[in-house]
Formats: C-alpha cells, structure tokens, sequence
C-alpha cells in the first residue's frame, strides 16, 4: 500500500481531493463532487480538508523522503 500524497498536477485547492481519488481509484472530479455534497451535511468537513492539506505531504516532498 502506498503513502497518500498530494499531486503536484491537477490540483484544484490543496490537492486533498485529488490524493483521495489517486488512492481509491475514482477521478477526481467525482471526489471533488462528493465533498462539495457532503458540505450540504452538518459536520465540520471544511475543518478536515484543511487538516488533510496539512497532514498529506506534496508528492514532491514524498518523493524527496523516500528511501
């Protein structure tokens, strides 16, 4: 299993949908789509993008980190 990192192309805001579509293997237009849904549910999801940004490392930086 690999580590999540977040793209360096084809990032919208931070890059947090588009890590999340790479690992589940959907695109990521459909992931952005179910966030923006979810954002109609009371929660606090703008909370966790912005701790998702923080925790999921550029893949340049990954890259970087590797063995």
């Amino acid at each position: 299993m690999t580590a999540i990192a977040r793209p360096t192309n084809g990032r919208m805001i931070g890059g947090v949908c588009a890590a999340l579509a790479r690992r589940f293997g959907t695109s990521a237009t459909t992931m952005r789509v179910v966030f923006v849904l979810s954002c109609l549910l009371p929660g606090p999801q703008f909370l966790l993008y912005i701790a998702l940004w923080i925790l999921f490392p550029s893949e340049d930086k990954a890259a970087r980190n590797a063995w």
